[in-house]
């Protein structure tokens, strides 16, 4: 059965500078299983402004450009997506648990297309009911 699995932006970074060598490891295993490694469009701003920001540098921005091409995709912040993460932050709110607003997003985003999240910020994401992730770092 084929799995989309969303990575987050610390993951992209990890798999950008090639380490730790388990999430490459990781990253290798899934594709070669058939699976979909796909990104959202709220990690590719994310992206993209690290490599247009104040610390910016040609080769990061290469990297970022070279990264991305290889994804799958990234998915369009639909309005499905919106709805979805709209959702998540209702209930995390009346739950007293809020988290950051782009995670808020990216869960919602992947629960939007039944993704698993790929993530070292186990932290916020455990706290959003039904999302599926994964901790590449400790597989």
């Amino acid at each position: 059965m084929k799995t989309i699995y969303m990575l987050d932006t610390n993951t992209c970074s990890f798999i950008m500078r090639e380490r730790p060598l388990a999430v490459l490891e990781a990253l290798a295993q899934k594709v070669n299983e058939g699976h979909e490694i796909v990104i959202s469009a709220i990690t590719y701003l994310e992206l993209k402004y690290g490599a247009i920001g104040k610390k910016a540098s040609r080769k990061h921005a290469e990297l970022v450009d070279m990264f991305v091409a290889r994804v799958d995709t990234v998915l369009p912040f639909d309005r499905k997506a919106v709805d979805k993460a709209a959702e998540v932050k209702k209930i995390l709110s009346d739950q007293g648990k809020n988290i950051g607003s782009n995670d808020t997003l990216l869960a919602g985003h992947a629960l939007s297309v039944d993704a698993v999240m790929v993530t070292d910020n186990l932290r916020e994401f455990s706290r959003v009911p039904s999302l599926r992730y994964e901790n590449w770092l400790d597989l």
